[in-house]
């Protein structure tokens, strides 16, 4: 995603089989191309950190549909820290829209840590706006998400459909976040995944078809409040 200029975004969810999976994959080869970035695996690893306040604001906003509502997370993909980065995810009319920076593994591990970032030292504006939060909200770190991401693209409308796999949750745990063995939770029930589709302005008459969003089962939950729902602290 780009970090200039970051607009809304139509976001859908369908809860999906896994026998549903190929035939949908299968459907969109024909007209959508795998998404570069997932090299001849054609899937990664998704691995996300989200913070709430002291209220637990975060969740009971995305609970009572508040509009708009406000994410904060650290973002990894496949457990490594080459590649870290910190969003923001806005919800707002129906749409979405994520803004970003940068992070460094020691920033990563000062936030999860809730250690004070040293004032002298050059601090993105998202960044600030979440420091912001902790000293004013108590905003902390609440829980990890962790999933696998096969994700497909097509320029025109910027669509984007992915299928998510294996959500699990896991403790916040510093230590653990990076590592390939974190311990975690599945979610949801055996064989039951989540396929999104995004796009800017317009979704193509074909893509519609092509997936059948008319039979499929249509979700509003999100990732995070899926995650935190039984395991609110």
């Amino acid at each position: 995603m780009s970090m200039d200029a970051p607009q809304y975004r139509h976001e859908f969810k369908y809860l999906v089989s896994a026998a549903q999976i190929p035939l949908l994959r299968s459907r969109l080869s024909g007209f959508m191309s795998p998404d570069p970035h997932t090299g001849s695996a054609g899937t990664y690893e998704i691995r996300s950190l989200y913070f709430d306040d002291y209220h637990n604001s975060c969740f009971y906003e995305n609970e009572n549909g508040t509009d708009p509502r406000e994410k904060f997370r650290i973002r990894i993909y496949n457990a490594s820290a080459s590649r870290v980065t910190l969003e923001c995810k806005r919800k707002e009319h129906g749409m979405t829209r994520k803004t970003s920076c940068p992070l460094t593994a020691d920033q990563a591990q000062s936030l999860m840590r809730n250690l004070p970032f040293p004032t002298a030292a050059p601090v993105p504006p998202l960044l600030r706006k979440l420091d912001l939060l902790r000293q004013t909200e108590l905003m902390h770190p609440v829980v990890i998400v962790n999933y696998v991401r096969e994700p497909f693209i097509y320029a025109d409308g910027n669509v984007r459909v992915t299928f998510d796999t294996d959500i699990s949750s896991a403790v916040p745990d510093p230590e653990g976040f990076f590592s390939p063995e974190l311990p975690v939770r599945p979610v949801l029930p055996l064989g039951t995944h989540l396929m999104e589709v995004k796009y800017d302005a317009f979704l193509p008459d074909f893509i519609y078809r092509a997936l059948n969003l008319g039979q499929l089962r249509q979700t509003s939950f999100s990732k995070y409040y899926l995650c935190r729902k039984y395991s609110l602290r």
